[in-house]
């Protein structure tokens, strides 16, 4: 869909890889907060933001730990929806 690399859990997107950042998907109502951690923007990757998803700039995912709670919040999303 995005032309990039996409994890999916029951068929649903959690997080993707495009370029050197993460994509996640965090869920409308959860967006603000992921908006306020680190290395974390809007999703604008047609140029119109996407709801419920965020970007997290690669120099935040140095880490272990940040990186696995990104995908953390990402799964746990997708898990949460209506197997496809």
């Amino acid at each position: 869909m995005f032309g990039c690399l996409v994890f999916l859990c029951n068929g649903n997107m959690a997080v993707g890889v495009t370029g050197d950042d993460l994509m996640v998907r965090v869920g409308p109502e959860a967006t603000a907060g992921a908006l306020a951690r680190p290395g974390a923007r809007i999703f604008d990757f047609t140029g119109r933001p996407m709801r419920g998803w965020v970007v997290v700039d690669a120099s935040a995912l140095v880490e272990d730990g940040p990186l696995a709670e990104w995908i953390d919040t990402g799964r746990a999303f997708a898990a949460g929806l209506p197997p496809k």
